[in-house]
């Protein structure tokens, strides 16, 4: 099992890269057969492939994220965070809590998202 800390650090590349990178930076922290599912009760993201596509948005939008909170027990941790998203004329704020497994090498087994549209700032 991957260590607290090793899971630690792959919640911070993951919000680096969601924050500053691109959708191939946030899909390689991912195990080649991890899920995604976000918000919790969409269809699940099954793969790395799949994964990238879902992120892709990331690649045309200005992001920043802050760690708001993060709990590690095991290999999954449940962390708070905010991500602003400036998308030409749009500044959305959201604050979703990510609920994430990890393999043996601290790479995401599964993620869920939890957050609906009512969390959502728009300006």
């Amino acid at each position: 099992m991957a260590s607290a800390d090793d899971i630690r650090a792959t919640v911070s590349k993951y919000l680096d890269a969601v924050g500053g990178g691109t959708s191939a930076d946030v899909a390689a922290l991912y195990a080649d057969d991890a899920t995604l599912e976000d918000p919790v009760g969409t269809e699940p993201k099954v793969g790395r492939e799949a994964i990238e596509k879902f992120y892709a948005a990331l690649d045309a939008v200005q992001n920043t994220t802050e760690l708001l909170t993060v709990r590690v027990s095991g290999n999954t941790a449940a962390f708070h965070f905010r991500v602003v998203t400036v998308a030409g004329e749009q500044t959305i704020t959201i604050e979703p809590i990510d609920v994430m497994t990890f393999d043996d090498q601290a790479r995401i087994t599964s993620m869920r998202a939890i957050w609906s549209p009512d969390d959502m700032t728009i300006v």
